[in-house]
């Protein structure tokens, strides 16, 4: 699942983004309000999570996302917490409150629990092929029968099962799915294509990987 985090205090964003990556999310973070503005407004995210700070104009920020089109579910982060806070926040278009020091745990089960509640962009299952992904539980199915994956391995079918078709490269893949921002890594992308291939195959699915020489790979579904 993709995320963004819109949040200026870097000790802070960081540390959430590694726990909810750890937790199999992808985390795109905008450290001002013009470029959180942007990226909610035209990327696909699961959902948002915003940091509600004086820099960003308080809860009009919050106002001003569901205004521009944002229609992910939107969690907010805050440092401190009242009861006038929260209902301000909720009428002002989140979909839930929480303080920032959250765990990392109950901080990935309520995102998983907004996304299950929705939002009008929210597609919970996935079909491709013969393939079903269950983005909120991360269990895939092949030919109805569950097919076991480690937690890079559902990353990569997700991220490549939702641009089926299309040649993915090797650094989109680096930045979505391990979040590395450097070919350094490149080898890994490699080495997890390799195995998530033979998964596929063993389990006689109608889904491969191709490997497009010098692009990178493209997810393509055959007829048997």
């Amino acid at each position: 699942m993709h995320l963004l985090l819109i949040d200026d205090d870097t000790p802070v964003a960081d540390p959430i983004r590694s726990a909810l990556f750890g937790s199999g999310f992808t985390v795109d973070v905008a450290r001002d309000a013009s470029s959180g503005r942007e990226l909610a407004t035209t990327n696909g995210y699961d959902a948002i999570l915003v940091e509600i700070l004086p820099e960003y104009g308080g809860l009009e920020f919050l106002a001003e996302l569901r205004r521009n089109g944002a229609t992910a579910p939107i969690i907010v982060l805050a440092a401190s917490e009242t009861r006038a806070d929260e209902v301000l926040a909720l009428d002002a278009g989140a979909d839930d409150f929480l303080l920032r020091t959250v765990s990392a745990d109950v901080l990935a089960a309520r995102l998983r629990a907004a996304i299950r509640r929705g939002g009008p962009r929210l597609t919970e299952h996935l079909h491709v092929g013969n393939l079903l992904l269950n983005r909120v539980s991360h269990n895939v199915q092949c030919a109805s029968k569950p097919l076991p994956l480690t937690a890079r391995q559902y990353a990569l079918l997700e991220f490549l099962a939702l641009h089926e078709g299309e040649i993915v490269g090797r650094p989109i893949l680096l930045a979505h799915v391990w979040q590395l921002h450097t070919e350094s890594g490149s080898n890994v992308v490699d080495v997890h294509v390799a195995q998530l291939r033979k998964r596929l195959r063993d389990a006689g699915s109608t889904v491969d990987i191709r490997t497009v020489r010098g692009e990178g790979y493209v997810l393509e579904v055959g007829t048997s």
